[in-house]
C-alpha cells in the first residue's frame, strides 16, 4: 500500500481479506477514537476495551455488509453505540467526562505564556464537564475533527441540528470561559 489510499478503499481490500487494511485504519484512528471512547466512559482501561471493540465490529462486520459511505463517521459510530451500551449496562446516571484530556496546552518560551495556557485549558475542561451530555458528546466529536455531516451521521440527527448544538455549544463555552 504506497501512498495515501483512502479509508473506503482500505474498508474494501479488508473486505477483500486484506488484513493489512486493518492495521492502516487503526493506526489513522487508535488514538482520535480512543480520546473519544476515554471522554465518553471516563475509564482508560474501559476505554481501551470499547477501541478495541470497536475494530472487532470493523471485522466481524465486513462480512455480508455493504460498505460504509464515509468509513470515518462509521467507526465513530460504533464507537459511540458501544459506549451507550456500557453506559446502559452499568445503569450510570451521569457518564463521566473528561472531554479535554486529549487538549493540548502549548509551551511557550514565556512562563507567564505558558501559565495562561495551561489556565484557559483548566478553564475549558471545567466548562465541558459541566455542558449537558448531548453537547458534550458533541464537543468530543468535534474535536476529533469530525465534520458536520459526519456528526450527523454519527448522532443521527439532521445537519441542520448540529448547526445549531454547535452554536449553543460555542455561546456555552464562550460565557463560561471569557473572563
Amino acid at each position: 500500500m504506497s501512498g495515501f489510499t483512502s479509508d473506503e478503499i482500505l474498508y474494501e481490500q479488508l473486505v477483500g481479506g486484506d488484513l493489512k487494511a486493518l492495521n492502516v485504519l487503526y493506526g489513522r484512528y487508535q488514538r482520535h477514537l480512543f480520546g473519544f471512547i476515554l471522554g465518553q466512559l471516563g475509564d482508560r482501561q474501559e476505554a481501551e476495551d470499547v477501541l478495541h471493540d470497536a475494530f472487532l465490529a470493523v471485522l466481524r462486520d465486513r462480512c455480508g455488509r455493504r460498505a460504509p459511505a464515509c468509513f470515518r463517521a462509521w467507526i465513530y459510530q460504533v464507537a459511540r453505540n458501544l459506549c451507550l451500551n456500557r453506559a446502559r449496562s452499568r445503569h450510570r446516571a451521569t457518564r463521566a467526562m473528561d472531554a479535554v484530556a486529549h487538549v493540548a496546552v502549548f509551551s511557550t518560551d514565556e512562563p507567564e505564556g505558558a501559565l495562561l495556557a495551561a489556565q484557559s485549558s483548566e478553564a475549558l475542561r471545567r466548562a465541558v464537564a459541566r455542558l449537558p451530555s448531548p453537547l458534550a458528546e458533541l464537543f468530543q466529536l468535534r474535536a476529533g475533527g469530525l465534520s458536520y455531516e459526519e456528526l450527523a451521521q454519527v448522532l443521527d440527527i439532521p445537519v441542520g441540528t448540529v448547526k445549531s448544538r454547535m452554536h449553543e455549544l460555542m455561546g456555552r463555552l464562550r460565557a463560561e470561559v471569557q473572563p
